[in-house]
């Protein structure tokens, strides 16, 4: 079976009455939980993006405390994991502010974390690239929000 595009979704969607529109949103979120948290947020915590970002960096401070720190490949998998799903989380806001703190406060909690990037190579490399996606992100905004992230990013980039 073919999937449709957005814009026959879109055209066959208005003709719905609400009630069937609530049913398939329901139906839709009954099969997947990504499009149950998805829908969660739109419903609930849109409309507070600031009470969103701080939920989400409470789930990356408890990521990081669970984080086994005996070996390199746990550490790694652990770091994997809870970037994973702050990209989920970013994904759902489609926000750009919203990544930048997000991001932001994951290679902050990396730095101030004791994994030692400096002696292995996966470990920096995934900090590395999380620090390009910050530099990217933040040079589509505009200058005046850019200042305000400068102090951030001179700290990862030390």
């Amino acid at each position: 079976m073919k999937a449709s595009s957005l814009k026959e979704l879109r055209d066959e969607l208005k003709i719905y009455p609400p009630e069937q529109l609530q049913a398939l949103c329901i139906r839709l979120a009954k099969y997947k939980k990504e499009n149950k948290e998805l829908l969660t947020y739109l419903l609930f915590q849109a409309d507070d993006e600031q009470g969103y970002i701080e939920a989400v960096k409470e789930e990356i401070d408890l990521g990081f405390e669970g984080i086994n720190m005996k070996n390199t490949y746990l550490i790694k998998k652990g770091l994997r994991k809870i970037l994973k799903d702050t990209n989920k989380y970013i994904k759902y806001s489609g926000i750009k502010t919203t990544e930048l703190d997000l991001l932001v406060y994951f290679c902050r909690r990396v730095r101030t974390s004791k994994i030692p990037l400096s002696r292995h190579v996966a470990l920096k490399n995934i900090y590395a690239r999380q620090v390009a996606k910050i530099e990217t992100g933040l040079s589509k905004l505009h200058e005046d929000i850019q200042i305000d992230y400068q102090d951030d990013l001179m700290f990862l980039k030390a």
